[in-house]
């Protein structure tokens, strides 16, 4: 009896959560100046002017370069601290993996500002290495999480017997833990990718105008002028997203079938 209940309810949730997206996504392909229903034609006006208007199109080069310089970054970072924080009979661990959480339940504005403060300080404001710090702050604590799921699945034994066969411990960490731990740094660097594309508070605060990414310029299109290329940019961006977390899981497919 549980189980249809938990079924009818796990499609109504998740009707609850797709019904924005199927709502807005079609306005992408109309042929209309503005944000209405019915479509009274379909037409790729809107998804063309993302890539021939200047300021949308600079903003998409903005967020691919930032998106990109916080994935690696975020992902390099996170991972060492889920190492560095994997033993937890390290003294303070715990005290020190909330501080490295604490970006996912800070406001927004509160690091805005503090960063906007810091930034100006050290000269990074109004510059792409600004935006990619600004984002990865944000992002790393979702690849700790990822990071530290996989390396909890991993025997221990595996790799005590490659340090016993000889192996040093750069060695182990190279051939054996990071190998194992390989889906879970892939998960994470693809939620690093899509947080970064959808920062847009810290991008108004320490961003200038040639770091303008898509959140950003679909934020101030809201603010400014309503046109149904805001709807393109989100089918944009979730295709983006869709892709990307395709691959990544494709790639995981293939490594645990290898494993």
């Amino acid at each position: 009896m549980l189980r249809p209940v938990r079924l009818v309810f796990g499609l109504l949730a998740t009707l609850f959560l797709l019904a924005p997206l199927v709502a807005i996504l079609p306005l992408g392909f109309t042929a209309s100046l503005f944000l209405e229903y019915p479509i009274p034609a379909l037409s790729l006006r809107w998804m063309t002017e993302l890539f021939t208007a200047e300021i949308w199109r600079r903003s998409i080069v903005n967020s691919l370069i930032v998106g990109a310089g916080t994935t690696l970054l975020a992902t390099v970072l996170g991972t060492l601290a889920a190492l560095g924080l994997r033993d937890r009979l390290l003294p303070l661990s715990g005290i020190v993996r909330i501080f490295c959480l604490l970006p996912m339940v800070v406001p927004a504005v509160v690091m805005g500002v503090g960063m906007q403060v810091l930034f100006v300080r050290l000269g990074l404001a109004n510059s792409y290495l600004g935006v990619i710090v600004a984002h990865t702050v944000v992002a790393v604590p979702f690849v700790l999480v990822n990071v530290s799921a996989a390396l909890a699945g991993i025997d221990r034994r595996v790799e005590r017997a490659a340090a016993s066969l000889g192996a040093a411990p750069a060695t182990v960490l190279r051939t054996v833990t990071l190998p194992l731990a390989l889906p879970g740094i892939l998960s994470g660097a693809v939620f690093a990718f899509a947080t970064s594309l959808d920062e847009v508070v810290l991008t108004l605060f320490v961003a200038g105008p040639n770091q303008r990414t898509l959140a950003r310029q679909m934020f101030s299109t809201i603010r400014e002028n309503i046109s149904p290329a805001i709807a393109a940019a989100a089918f944009l961006f979730i295709a983006g997203t869709v892709l990307v977390a395709g691959a990544a899981l494709l790639v995981r497919g293939r490594l645990s079938a290898r494993g």
